[in-house]
C-alpha cells in the first residue's frame, strides 16, 4: 500500500516563496519514481517536477529556474521549493509515486503523463495573488 502524504501550501503574494512536503509510507517497493503535479480546477493534471533515475531532476518550462525538488531519503519525504511565485502557479499540488520494475528506469520526464497505477496524495492548496 501506498500513502503519500503534502503538506506546505498556502496563500502567498506574488513573487513569495513556499516549500512543499510530501511523506511517504507504506510498502518498500524497491524502485519508484517520485515527483509533483499540480491542477487548476476545470484542467487537466500536469506534471511540474520529478526525480530520474540518474539523480537529476527536471522541471517543466514553467516553473525551470524557480522551483526545487529535493528529498530526505532517510524520512522519505521530497520537497518542492517554490520561489518567485506567480499567479499562474496556483494550483492543488500532489505528490506522485510510480511503481516500476527493477529492470525499468525513471525516465528524464516520467511525470509528463500520468499513468494508470500513479499514486497521488490528497494534495495541497497553493494561491498566488497580487
Amino acid at each position: 500500500q501506498v500513502r503519500l502524504t503534502e503538506s506546505g501550501g498556502g496563500s502567498v503574494q506574488t513573487g513569495g516563496s513556499l516549500t512543499l512536503s510530501c511523506a511517504y509510507s507504506g510498502y518498500a517497493y524497491p524502485k519508484s519514481c517520485m515527483g509533483w503535479f499540480r491542477q487548476v480546477p476545470g484542467k487537466k493534471r500536469e506534471g511540474v517536477a520529478g526525480f530520474s533515475s540518474d539523480g537529476k531532476a527536471r522541471y517543466t518550462i514553467s516553473v525551470e529556474g524557480r522551483f526545487t525538488v529535493s528529498e530526505d531519503a532517510a524520512t522519505d519525504t521530497i520537497y518542492l521549493h517554490m520561489n518567485d511565485l506567480r499567479a499562474e502557479d496556483t494550483g492543488r499540488y500532489y505528490c506522485a509515486k510510480r511503481i516500476i520494475a527493477l529492470t525499468d528506469h525513471c525516465q528524464g520526464y516520467w511525470w509528463a503523463n500520468i499513468m494508470e497505477g500513479d499514486y497521488f496524495g490528497q494534495g495541497t492548496p497553493v494561491t498566488v495573488s497580487s
